[in-house]
């Protein structure tokens, strides 16, 4: 199955290696080398993230939206997209963390406001999401870049194939008589591509292996004024 034939049919598909240990390193160093004062840095005993991360790092952005990596895109989507959310995570090798299954529903705009069919809303110091209507949903797609392989002892994705397809899947009301599970483990240096509305979960780590992933969400349908995407980059 090709991979536009998979993210048709399944929901994702997993590219070869994109980036080789010199570029993952790179990525890496300049993740380390910023400053860590502020409310879009966000630290635990079972969690580092940072939220907004192309924009609160601007240099990442040239080691991130390598050519081959645009290949990709332009290959799979054309040249249309543009990002619109960026999400670093790094899960320690002792973390407790896991999240359940659901979908990811919410979109990061610069502001509150009523608009048909945006909702429901939640406000987190100063950051606005909100559920779009459904084409909106439909016309996104996510990156997954994994600087570390990750397995299903460290965190790999847990999906089911083709719940993209079902629109609003709440993770209640999943026939497991009907669904199949699958674990997406993906080699360092590669890219996990993924519809939002795909259903998926991850567990906790049981192998101390750290599981570093950067999560950089597309689209390419503008919102309606007075609304604009919080974090938007244009990649071509």
């Amino acid at each position: 199955m090709d991979h536009q034939h998979a993210l048709a049919q399944k929901g994702f598909t997993i590219l070869p290696p994109v980036y080789d240990s010199a570029a993952i390193r790179h990525i890496i160093k300049t993740i380390e080398r910023a400053g860590t004062g502020n409310a879009n840095f966000r630290r635990t005993a079972d969690l580092f993230a940072i939220r907004r991360v192309l924009q609160e790092i601007p240099a990442l952005q040239s080691a991130v939206f390598t050519p081959a990596l645009l290949r990709w895109v332009h290959e799979l989507f054309g040249p249309s997209y543009f990002m619109v959310k960026s999400i670093y995570f790094d899960k320690p090798g002792a973390s407790n963390w896991f999240v359940s299954y659901h979908q990811d529903l919410t979109i990061s705009v610069n502001t509150k406001t009523d608009i048909a069919g945006f909702g429901p809303w939640t406000v987190k110091e100063q950051q606005y999401a909100v559920q779009p209507p459904l084409h909106i949903l439909q016309n996104m797609f996510t990156l997954r870049i994994h600087l570390d392989e990750t397995d299903e002892n460290n965190g790999a994705l847990r999906v089911i194939p083709g719940s993209h397809r079902k629109e609003i899947y709440r993770a209640a009301d999943i026939d497991w008589q009907r669904e199949t599970e699958e674990t997406c483990c993906v080699s360092q240096g590669g890219v996990m591509v993924m519809k939002p509305l795909l259903l998926h979960a991850s567990g906790r780590t049981t192998n101390g292996r750290n599981r570093k992933v950067l999560h950089i969400e597309f689209c390419n349908r503008e919102l309606p004024v007075p609304l604009q995407w919080a974090e938007r980059i244009n990649i071509n």
